[in-house]
């Protein structure tokens, strides 16, 4: 129960402070209105860095389904473990979502654009192309696994992650790579998506967005909801293998 309570806590913390910083650049009359990407990005790399070191002792901070799915897939952690996983991390993206909705709850009214206000809870294509949209999230989340098992952060035979996470980040570096490798991503390929990589965190506040009273907020675009989910956990999965496959 309380590795499940772990990733629940560490994806709310990543979705309060990533679609924290969205929404601090997007919506109307907030003090970041305008900060653009680098504010996005620097952001999101910062909540993930942050929510692994939250939990990454207790749980391996996998919050990303995309990165349960991929450990599982090459024997690096237990199957019976990833729906609970899952459910955790999904339900923790919900909240997290909400969090952001109440922390700015005056300000939606002051914004008249939809899609903005989509954009602080999911992402949306930029060229709205499923297919190449698509192997965007999956590249981004294949090289997302690809570099955090390269980081050692886990590996196969830790059942949960506790004991590669002991060995790897004793020196407290590990989290923070981490972070910088998902900065890493949005700065070069989070252009075509806005890089979602996770199924969780986009799943779960896509969900929060379509029951939230937010004003004027427009639909959830449930239509494209299937890329964010599917390519992040086929990618991740292959990026894992890949991994493998090289002997790394």
């Amino acid at each position: 129960m309380k590795l499940y309570l772990a990733e629940l806590v560490g994806t709310a913390l990543l979705i309060l402070f990533g679609d924290g910083a969205v929404a601090n650049v997007v919506l109307g009359k907030s003090k970041g209105r305008g900060g653009g990407w680098i504010v996005i990005t620097a952001g999101w790399s910062c909540a993930v860095a942050i929510a692994v070191y939250a939990v990454g002792r207790i749980s391996g901070a996998h919050v990303n389904p995309a990165v349960t799915v991929a450990l599982a897939s090459i024997g690096g952690f237990d199957w019976r473990l990833v729906p609970g996983y899952i459910f955790a991390q999904l339900t923790g993206a919900f909240l997290g979502s909400v969090l952001v909705f109440l922390a700015y709850s005056v300000h939606w009214s002051e914004t008249d654009d939809p899609a903005g206000k989509l954009a602080c809870h999911c992402t949306s294509p930029a060229i709205r192309r499923f297919g190449p949209a698509f192997l965007t999230e999956f590249i981004g989340t294949a090289a997302l696994v690809f570099g955090v098992l390269s980081l050692g952060r886990v590996s196969a035979g830790a059942a949960t992650g506790q004991e590669t996470w002991a060995a790897a980040v004793g020196t407290w570096f590990g989290p923070a790579l981490v972070g910088m490798l998902v900065f890493a991503i949005g700065l070069s390929l989070g252009g075509p998506t806005g890089y979602a990589i996770n199924p969780a965190r986009d799943l779960g506040p896509r969900l929060a967005h379509a029951v939230l009273p937010i004003p004027g907020k427009g639909p959830s675009d449930w239509g494209y909801a299937w890329v964010p989910v599917v390519a992040p956990l086929c990618g991740g999965a292959a990026g894992a293998f890949l991994f493998k496959l090289l002997g790394f």
